[in-house]
């Protein structure tokens, strides 16, 4: 599965994906670092992959098709937290319920929304 993962999520969990198997697009470093969020959804859009990011109005895309969102949103985020969180939500679903799939990870609570 391709992933694409803002500037907000820490390395170590790029590194834990790409061991996991997925192919990861980090735009830190990169020119599109700091892209605005709908240019980044444009991109996100025409490569086909999964974002992760940690910005709440990417969850405003449930209503579109998307090869899926995961929203990390903690109170007080630090990298092991966000690393956790991401790698729970990555275990709990499969590559093919990602696909019209939302999930919100927050401190100790998920939502999810599919697009029907």
């Amino acid at each position: 599965m391709k992933i694409l993962v803002d500037e907000n999520i820490p390395v170590m969990t790029v590194q834990a994906l790409q061991q996991m198997g997925y192919v990861i697009k980090d735009i830190r470093g990169t020119a599109d670092e700091g892209l605005k969020d709908i240019l980044l959804w444009e991109m996100v859009q025409q490569e086909g992959r999964l974002l992760i990011a940690t910005d709440k109005g990417f969850a405003q895309k449930r209503y579109e098709n998307h090869q899926g969102v995961l929203i990390v949103r903690l109170r007080k985020p630090n990298r092991r937290k966000i690393h956790g969180r991401v790698l729970q939500a990555m275990h709990h679903f499969s590559e093919e319920e990602w696909p019209g799939l939302v999930v919100i990870m927050r401190d100790v609570a998920k939502s999810t929304w599919r697009r029907k």
